[in-house]
């Protein structure tokens, strides 16, 4: 026998998820109840934005769930059937101030694969150009920093970067672009 669901119930729906309780047959026939996070809109899309002189605009910002401040690279929701690339460039110019003259496909990610259907697509940004200002929300409070690709990889390392969009892109990136 294999694992099977045989049934899901909403037990909240939100503006973003709905949290579900999935019925659950196990490969030896028990049965057991399941947390599921269903996203609405998929996922989001990030980006791992690249100056010319090599070094990777990071955001960072205050995160309530965590209860700490992060260093990140961009990313957010995307609209409901926006195409990922378009979600990349929008929270990019959003939240550092930046657009891409190229941006191209690096990796997807499963967010958090045994309780979540969330993807997050990653994008790789280059030939940026400064637009102006930042546009955040009202509940935004975002710093950029430019860092070097050691600093990044050494944050990684010791714990100080752990979000997984954020390690996920940055590997991506060194391993593709970074080799030799």
């Amino acid at each position: 026998m294999e694992l099977k669901r045989i049934g899901r119930k909403t037990v909240y729906e939100g503006k973003v998820l709905d949290f579900c309780k999935d019925r659950m047959v196990l490969p030896d026939g028990a049965e057991e109840e399941w947390d599921f996070v269903h996203h609405h809109k998929g996922g989001g899309a990030a980006v791992v934005p690249v100056l010319p002189d090599g070094r990777i605009l990071m955001i960072r910002q205050m995160r309530p769930a965590v209860d700490r401040e992060t260093l990140e690279i961009p990313a957010g929701a995307r609209d409901a059937g926006e195409d990922p690339a378009v979600t990349a460039a929008r929270e990019l110019c959003e939240e550092t101030g930046y657009r891409a003259g190229r941006l191209s496909y690096l990796c997807t990610i499963d967010t958090a694969v045994a309780w979540c259907d969330e993807k997050t697509e990653i994008f790789l940004a280059e030939e940026l150009v400064r637009e102006g200002a930042q546009m955040l929300d009202e509940a935004e409070e975002i710093l950029v920093e430019a860092c070097s690709a050691r600093d990044l990889l050494a944050g990684i390392q010791n714990g100080e970067i752990r979000d997984a969009k954020t390690v996920a892109g940055i590997c991506a990136y060194l391993s593709v672009f970074c080799q030799g």
